[in-house]
């Protein structure tokens, strides 16, 4: 199938979040905080575990008092600050200014890289005439961080869950995605990390095809194995990269 339309994830699939220690490092650094060595590195630990950084490490458990919010995190902007920061609470900071510092840096352009191939295969498929959105289960505008990288003239449609109140893998959010390229879902490919979000798009009948979220240096041509300005044998469903 060569689509008439590709639908992108962000994070984990066209960009990748920097590590929770380069994290926490520049938000110390934003709010001029010192902590020791063995301090800083405790704060690592316990800020991973805790999946504070978003688009970095899964939580190991979600406490009670945050259920709801992580829940429906994706739908709404407020309650994405509000699930994340209460994470970031979580791990015991030293400065209790620290959570909402952490959270905005991680919407930071800075604080995302591209992989490295995603320039390239977004240039090809604009080149080849192909429509390209991004649809993205997130809580804040994604905008700036392409522009920073250069990125943002190569997609068509930004599709965010916190702007339609619809989080993946729910299908009205692809449709809504495909309407807006323009093209039937048949001949729209959707490309993602995460298996049950992104999957969702098959059952509007799209293609879908899987990359590892691994870190920029490990996955450097993970976009561009996926083929997707080849002709393939395969018929709508799931190729596994």
């Amino acid at each position: 199938m060569r689509p008439k339309g590709v639908l992108f994830d962000f994070s984990g699939t066209l960009f990748r979040i920097e590590p929770v220690d380069a994290w926490l490092r520049a938000a110390l650094d934003a709010r001029g905080t010192m902590v020791e060595r063995a301090d800083f590195e405790d704060c690592v630990r316990r800020l991973t575990a805790a999946g504070a950084l978003p688009g970095g490490p899964h939580p190991e458990r979600i406490p009670p008092s945050l259920a709801a919010v992580w829940a429906d995190r994706d739908r709404d902007a407020r309650l994405h600050r509000e699930a994340y920061t209460g994470l970031a609470r979580e791990a015991a900071l030293p400065d209790a200014g620290l959570p909402d510092a952490l959270y905005d840096r991680h919407m930071s352009p800075a604080a995302w890289q591209p992989y490295s191939d995603a320039a390239e295969v977004l240039r090809e498929l604009r080149h080849r005439g192909v429509a390209v959105g991004v649809v993205s289960n997130i809580g804040w505008d994604l905008r700036p961080v392409f522009r920073a990288h250069g990125l943002d003239e190569l997609v068509d449609v930004y599709v965010l869950s916190c702007e339609h109140g619809i989080q993946k893998p729910d299908p009205r959010l692809f449709r809504t995605a495909c309407t807006l390229l323009g093209c039937d879902p048949a001949d729209v490919v959707m490309v993602g990390d995460d298996r049950h979000a992104d999957g969702g798009a098959t059952a509007l009948g799209c293609e879908v095809r899987f990359v590892d979220p691994l870190p920029v240096a490990e996955r450097p041509a993970g976009l561009r194995a996926l083929g997707l300005l080849e002709r393939t044998g395969e018929g709508p469903g799931t190729h596994h990269a």
